[in-house]
Formats: C-alpha cells, sequence, structure tokens
C-alpha cells in the first residue's frame, strides 16, 4: 500500500511539469508556422521573441549573402576598399549559375555596382567577384566568413562558398537563430540602407534592370531589407527586417514550400512582434540620486552618465513605464578618470528588474594642487563668515 501511494504521489508531481511541457511546445508554434525553421528577434536587443527549431541546421541558400555582404562592408568601412574601385570579373565568378547579372570574364564594375547587384537581384557571379575583391580568392573568403560566424556566436554555421549555391555542398549549413545574428550585424553597418531599400534599379546604363527579390520591401510597411535565399535543397527563405517607431524586428523563414508561403510567414511573425512588443530605451532618472563627492579634485563633484544606451523588449505599451533605481557613491578620490564607474542603475518595468547599467564618469577630473588647495579653503571660510 505504501508502495503504491509512493508512484502515486510521483505521478501527481509530475503532472504539472508534463502539463507545463505540453503547453510551451504547443505554444511555440501558435502562429502555425510551417517552415522548417523560424525566428523572430528583436535586432536591437537581440531578444528572440518567438521562434520554430530555430537551432536547426538547414541549408541557407542565398541568405549566405548577409555574411558576405558584412564582409564586403567592413573592408570598405575599414578604408580597404572604396566604392568607386573597379572590379574586374574573374574566369571563376562568371562561371557560377543561379541569380546573375551575367557578367563577362575580364568585365569592370565598381564595387558600389556590384554591391547594388549582390544586395537586390542576389547575383552569385558579383558576390563572388567582390568575395576575390576583398579577400583575393574564393577560397580565403569563404574562411574568412567561416570566422566571423564564430566570432559573432553563430553555432550553427558552416560556410562553403559565398554565395549559399548548394547543388554540390554538403557542409553548408545555418539555422534561424544564427542568420538573425548576422542579420544584425549587417544592419549596423548603414551603407547597407542604401541597397537594401531599393526595389527596383538598373545597371550598365539601364541595359540590366534590377527588381529586388525582397517583395516585402515594396508590400510590407516599414521592410528595410534584408536578403532571400531559393534552392532545390533549401527551399524558399529570406531574412526580414522592417522599422516601425523605433522597434526594429528581424523575421528569419527556413525552408518554406513555396516562394508565397516564405513572404506570409515572414509577414505573420513581424505582424505578431509590432502588434505585441517594443523596444524601450528609459533615461535614467538622477534627479533624486544625490552627488558622487570628489576629494581632492578640480571639480567637487563629478559629472555622471550611463556607459551605454539601456535598451529593453517590453510589451506593447509599456515603454514608458520602464522605472529607475539609482544607487552611487557618496565620494572618490581624485584623480577620476573619464569612465570611471561610480554606481549603478536597475531598471523596473511593474515592479520586477529587467535590467541594468553602469553609472560612471562622464568627464575626469583631476588634483588639486597645493595651492588651488589653499585657495579652495580660504574662500570656504570667507564664505562661511
Amino acid at each position: 500500500m505504501k508502495k503504491c501511494l509512493c508512484i502515486f504521489l510521483s505521478i501527481v508531481m509530475l503532472v504539472p511539469c508534463l502539463t507545463v511541457g505540453f503547453a510551451a511546445e504547443k505554444g511555440k508554434n501558435d502562429l502555425n508556422i510551417t517552415a522548417k525553421g523560424a525566428v523572430l528577434t528583436d535586432m536591437r536587443t537581440g531578444e528572440v521573441l518567438y521562434s520554430v527549431n530555430e537551432n536547426k541546421r538547414l541549408y541557407p541558400a542565398s541568405i549566405t549573402k548577409v555574411m558576405s555582404l558584412i564582409l564586403i562592408l567592413e573592408a570598405l568601412d575599414n578604408g580597404n576598399i572604396k566604392l568607386s574601385d573597379k572590379v574586374t570579373a574573374s574566369r571563376n565568378a562568371v562561371s557560377y549559375g543561379g541569380s546573375q547579372i551575367w557578367l563577362k570574364e575580364g568585365e569592370s564594375m565598381s564595387v558600389d555596382e556590384l554591391l547594388k547587384a549582390v544586395v537586390v537581384a542576389s547575383a552569385n557571379d558579383a558576390c563572388t567577384a567582390l568575395g576575390e575583391f576583398v579577400a583575393g580568392s574564393s577560397d580565403a573568403f569563404v574562411a574568412q566568413m567561416n570566422e566571423k560566424a564564430k566570432a559573432l556566436g553563430m553555432k550553427n554555421t558552416h560556410f562553403q562558398n559565398c554565395t549559399g549555391l548548394d547543388e554540390t555542398e554538403t557542409e553548408h549549413y545555418s539555422s534561424a537563430y544564427d542568420i538573425a545574428l548576422m542579420s544584425a550585424e549587417l544592419m549596423r553597418h548603414e551603407k547597407i540602407l542604401n541597397y537594401s531599400t531599393i526595389w527596383m534599379d538598373s545597371l550598365r546604363g539601364g541595359e540590366t534592370m534590377l527588381v529586388n527579390t525582397n517583395r516585402l520591401v515594396r508590400n510590407f510597411d516599414g521592410c528595410i531589407g534584408l536578403k532571400t535565399g531559393t534552392t532545390t535543397k533549401a527551399g524558399f527563405c529570406v531574412s526580414a527586417v522592417a522599422e516601425r517607431d523605433g522597434t526594429r524586428l528581424c523575421a528569419v523563414i527556413l525552408g518554406a514550400a513555396t516562394g508565397d508561403e516564405r513572404f506570409a510567414e515572414a509577414t505573420e511573425l513581424l505582424n505578431y512582434g509590432f502588434a505585441n512588443y517594443e523596444t524601450a530605451s528609459p533615461k535614467a532618472d538622477f534627479s533624486q540620486s544625490g552627488e558622487v563627492h570628489v576629494e581632492c579634485g578640480l571639480e567637487q563633484t563629478a559629472k555622471i552618465a550611463l556607459a551605454e544606451e539601456p535598451l529593453f523588449t517590453v510589451s506593447k505599451g509599456k515603454r514608458d513605464s520602464v522605472e529607475s533605481k539609482i544607487t552611487l557613491k557618496k565620494s572618490v578620490t581624485a584623480p577620476l578618470e573619464k569612465g570611471a564607474v561610480l554606481g549603478r542603475a536597475e531598471f523596473f518595468l511593474e515592479g520586477k528588474c529587467i535590467g541594468a547599467a553602469d553609472i560612471v564618469a562622464k568627464e575626469a577630473v583631476g588634483c588639486l594642487s597645493f595651492w588651488e588647495a589653499v585657495l579652495r579653503l580660504l574662500r570656504s571660510t570667507v564664505n562661511s563668515n
């Protein structure tokens, strides 16, 4: 009897856990996403708002070019290449099939033109030519892509080429979450918006028309990019980025059955995100926090600021409800370096702490010399009388 009672109690204790587990599994795809992998993230905070098989390794098709574009834009930002530089197409570059602008071996185009071809039309020949220009060879460029993936924390990604063509590739893969990571990295380069928001354009004096493969740029309010992909192995894929009222979301769809489903499910994710979440950037209220006294300093008090802008993903309509709690040191001794930590700001929403940030010295404060200290003492004595 005692043994039966123990078994019964064990089952009763397991029931809540099982219920929670099933509820989480059911709720994980309550938008009925049919793609093999999907994720919705707040690009500014990195928070995952919705996911389905977000870490599953899948063929990414031409979304691969997001990483290619990161390296190309880094080379531009570092001054290693310029938009006006001319790139000559190699035999290797013109050999690629799929989406292309039909480069001829020896033909030259500017980096700017080739970037447009890659972002708008997903041109494989243009992407390969740019990769060779940046790294010296396709193999060297792909090696850089994999190094960057590791640096970004992309744990389920490996590239074998810079285009996403996968007919002969077996170890070319990524995941919805990893693609969201690299999409966020690409969007940190503001130059990408000069290309990712184009709907139609042309090259070669109007002879080669370009139409954006991402039709959400035209059809979804706030869409500012980013990249589509389609192969037989990968199915239909998209990394779609949209921004409204300071909230920037990324919806990744991998392995959709059709092009229409790819865009419909990305639209569903984005609509869900904008309807339910927003990005909050609350200001710390220093008005009631007191001051940090600087002993033996040229300035008697330290000017303070947050070390970085706090960003939080909150439920829609809660942006202005975030409150701050400030904790400061009472005093420090000069010299005080700019950026020295002087306290901590905690942020609360409905009584729950949602994050914190260091409070630092906004400016450096030097030490008083002997005579400056004497003069300050004299002034203090005169004023007190």
